[in-house]
């Protein structure tokens, strides 16, 4: 064979190729040129199976080779009629081995092609992997999460610079309740043809879960993607007609721009959905970019992040805890500890968690981690108690850990393994959790309460909704926020605002604990307004519990100065 003639060989062997794959759904396609026995096969089928190439000299053979032994006389035999004419395709399901020794089932559908003088010219088909999920939404018609993430996971392994967006439609939920899911749905599909237009040749289209679509383009800047969101939100915000009802459309959109691929698509994902959802939370829709050196010292975020997100699967590599002291206002002896959390390693040091949490609590791996910071500091407070036997650690809780099914059996298990007690863990919630559903947040909290387990309000007053959440929830500890505080020894609101709180506490039945105490003026001051507790630097910054256990063996539970 002349390499003229490889070459036209192979031409001829795209365009076939190309026009089985415009139809090949989620199957992975492949197309033997029958005279050479040279063959093209999907690239997603190479990488999954690990094979030499996309096109490949003998195919038949090779792939022999993945079969299980068990199964490849059936195989041979099968492609062996194809190629001797006596059978004009085949329909056959075997295992196929994957590089990490297990086996996939397969179905492998093929069929001749025979040119105009009736010999066979190619056989070509498709291959079915049925343990992956189909990849695409039946809905719309596009690629799903599972596609996306398959996408995403070759631009990563292949290096290739991209920019991600995703993209929602807001309330949908209320459009579904006002109008019916069919128009819901038939909106669904208008948005997803419409993105699907303007980045037809430009990348990839897709819808994930609910009301969101992400989009993946290779030749856009960032600039361009940009300005084409902002097309696209200004055309539904005039309205779509479905079934001759103009519906006005809002949108919410986060963007990444990836080129940095010490990364795995997990950490890519919830990177994303972090810009996303402050889009739909602070910025009213406008479109949020993920900025990829928001941590300075010239390393870039997502590569640490994608460091700190492995570190959870690493049996916890580089978490640890801290504890600050929480002390009586009276007195000024330790009565309690709050468990901080804190990661470092020897590339990127020591990072501090509002540096990463709000990352990965988008993750659905982070009650994982969740679980690991309540247990070690249930473990690490059960010897303090030893010294101070009524001391209570606080605990900071995400929504994403008080919205997975069971957390209340979660708590009470760890709080058995452990043989602690409840009344001495104090679990802390934040304004965040206004992204849980009202019920949801207020039967968990009566089910620990009603257990012993104390639930304390997490800087208070530092958002919208610490009001409404005082109202709705029952609360054994309020944390007055150090910015109330801040300048109390100067500024007369501040006092007039503390003030409030604590009547406001008192009404609820909560005692009142003041971050932030830097000062024995501000102490002095905050101790005339019925205070119960104190925490901050001017008793005790964060210390590892090595040392906060040193300083109460020798007696010293008293933190006056």
């Amino acid at each position: 064979m002349t390499e003229n003639n490889i070459e036209k060989a192979k031409k001829r062997l795209d365009s076939v190729f190309d026009a089985f794959s415009i139809v090949a759904d989620d199957t992975y396609v492949f197309l033997c040129d029958m005279k050479y026995d040279y063959s093209r096969w999907s690239k997603a089928l190479v990488e999954t199976f690990n094979l030499p190439s996309e096109y490949m000299y003998e195919a038949g053979k090779i792939w022999e080779e993945h079969i299980h032994p068990d199964d490849r006389q059936a195989y041979k035999e099968g492609i062996d009629a194809v190629f001797s004419g006596k059978q004009a395709g085949h329909d056959i399901q075997y295992r196929a081995k994957l590089p990490n020794g297990e086996y996939a089932i397969c179905t492998c559908r093929g069929l001749v092609i025979k040119d105009n003088d009736g010999n066979s010219e190619y056989f070509g088909g498709a291959i079915r992997n049925h343990s992956q999920k189909s990849q695409i939404d039946t809905l719309t018609g596009l690629r799903n999460q599972y596609g996306f993430f398959a996408d995403l996971a070759s631009y990563i392994r292949n290096k290739t610079p991209i920019h991600i967006g995703m993209i929602g439609i807001a309330r949908l939920t209320e459009i579904n309740e006002v109008y019916g899911y069919d128009v819901g749905n038939k909106i669904l599909q208008n948005v997803g043809r419409y993105l699907m237009d303007k980045v037809t040749n430009r990348g990839g289209t897709y819808r994930l879960d609910g009301s969101r679509f992400a989009v993946i383009t290779t030749v856009q800047t960032e600039d361009e993607f940009a300005g084409q969101y902002e097309k696209f939100r200004a055309n539904y915000r005039k309205g779509v007609c479905i079934d001759d009802m103009d519906i006005l459309l809002e949108l919410q959109a986060g963007m990444l721009s990836l080129n940095d691929f010490n990364v795995d698509t997990e950490t890519v994902y919830s990177c994303l959905t972090y810009a996303y959802q402050q889009s739909k939370l602070k910025q009213h829709g406008d479109l949020v970019k993920f900025r990829n050196d928001l941590m300075g010292n010239n390393r870039q975020t997502l590569a640490k992040l994608h460091e700190i997100r492995a570190s959870i699967t690493q049996d916890f590599a580089g978490y640890y805890l801290l504890y600050q002291p929480i002390v009586d206002a009276s007195t000024e002896k330790l009565i309690g500890v709050e468990a901080l959390l804190r990661w470092k390693n020897d590339e990127y040091g020591v990072v501090p968690p509002d540096m990463f949490i709000p990352f990965l609590e988008t993750d659905p791996i982070f009650p994982v981690l969740g679980d690991w910071i309540i247990e070690t500091a249930l473990r690490d407070t059960k010897e303090l108690n030893k010294y101070v036997p009524d001391a209570v650690v606080h605990v900071n809780l995400s929504y994403s850990q008080m919205e997975k099914a069971g957390f209340s059996d979660t708590i009470w298990n760890l709080l058995e393994k452990v043989e602690f007690a409840p009344n001495q863990l104090s679990l802390e919630i934040t304004e965040r959790c206004r992204l849980l559903d009202m019920d949801l947040l207020r039967n968990v909290i009566v089910t620990l309460r009603a257990g012993g387990v104390r639930i304390a309000l997490d800087d208070f007053g530092t958002g919208f909704s610490s009001l409404g959440l005082v109202k709705n929830l029952p609360f054994d500890t309020i944390k007055i926020d150090r910015s109330f505080v801040q300048h109390i020894e100067t500024d007369e609101r501040e006092k007039k605002l503390l003030n409030n709180c604590t009547n406001l506490a008192g009404n609820f039945g909560a005692d009142v604990c003041v971050e932030g105490v830097e000062t024995s003026g501000m102490r002095d001051i905050i101790k005339d307004y019925g205070i119960h507790s104190f925490q901050g630097y001017y008793y005790s910054k964060p210390i590892p519990i090595e040392e906060l256990l040193e300083k109460v063996k020798s007696g010293r539970d008293c933190f006056a100065k």
